[in-house]
């Protein structure tokens, strides 16, 4: 009788914690991101290739000592979070969708958030990485200056991780609403694109039409592009915006409020097979 309960002991698969089975699913989720050559490229690089373009053709100052390329680094690092965190998961997920992945996913012992959680743990570590690509960069080739003190570098972690945990949740929301994985990214791709345009990542915020500011004023990415201004501009610069102030406050509360809008949508939207399907 013990040799029977021992060697069913010794059979039995070890049970693996939470962390484990989230860290696990991270590392599958980052080899897959990284496999595919069009999502670093567009995911990672694009952003950094803008910065060098549009960098070395306006090298002057747009007013109060501010020149465009440190004015401008602030929408490159917001639009690389919301990429990452948006376009990119609105993307994959139908993707996986449309071949079966989820319905596998769900019908296996896993539990459903391990899937999510490697879609954060991805979404977390391509969104640093590209963040340290895109100020090296910066640092190297246009003399962007960083942030000089604790508190600035604080303000910049604190709208970072709403940020992206804005657009994350956003994202797997918006997968839902593709018919199919081939029609993702063209009902992707103009909401991320018509956004930065407004948001002020292309074009100093205030030259932008009263009403198209009102409009960007609805989505987290003009509240990201506004945060992160506060760690790269002057704070004397902040006069310059639409209420004469960063609004630090304010910026929070709007990521704060969309980070829980997506996860609502989430919740209620979320499809893990295709319409087809049922």
């Amino acid at each position: 009788m013990s040799t029977t309960t021992e060697a069913t002991r010794v059979a039995a698969p070890r049970r693996l914690g939470p962390a484990t089975l989230g860290l696990r699913q991270g590392r599958l989720e980052l080899r897959q991101f990284l496999r595919s050559r069009e999502s670093v490229v567009f995911t990672m690089l694009f952003p950094v290739v803008l910065i060098l373009i549009f960098a070395s053709i306006f090298k002057g100052e747009i007013g109060g000592g501010v020149r465009f390329t440190q004015y401008f680094v602030t929408g490159m690092i917001a639009t690389g979070l919301m990429t990452v965190g948006f376009q990119s998961l609105a993307i994959q997920i139908p993707i996986e969708r449309d071949r079966g992945v989820l319905k596998r996913l769900r019908g296996t012992p896993m539990p459903k958030w391990v899937y999510f959680a490697g879609k954060v743990i991805m979404v977390a570590v391509i969104g640093v990485a590209e963040t340290v690509l895109l100020l090296a960069v910066a640092v190297l080739l246009f003399d962007l200056r960083l942030p000089d003190t604790g508190a600035k570098w604080l303000t910049f972690a604190w709208v970072a991780a709403l940020g992206i945990t804005a657009c994350t949740l956003c994202g797997i929301a918006f997968s839902s609403l593709a018919r199919s994985g081939r029609s993702a990214p063209s009902t992707v791709t103009p909401v991320a694109l018509i956004l930065q345009f407004i948001s002020g990542v292309f074009f100093v915020f205030t030259d932008l039409p009263t009403w198209m500011q009102q409009v960007a004023a609805i989505f987290p990415l003009k509240w990201m592009c506004q945060g992160l201004r506060s760690v790269f501009l002057p704070a004397s610069f902040g006069a310059q915006e639409p209420a004469g102030s960063y609004e630090l406050g304010k910026v929070a509360l709007v990521l704060a409020a969309w980070c829980i809008v997506g996860l609502v949508l989430c919740l209620r939207t979320f499809r893990w097979t295709t319409r087809r399907d049922g």
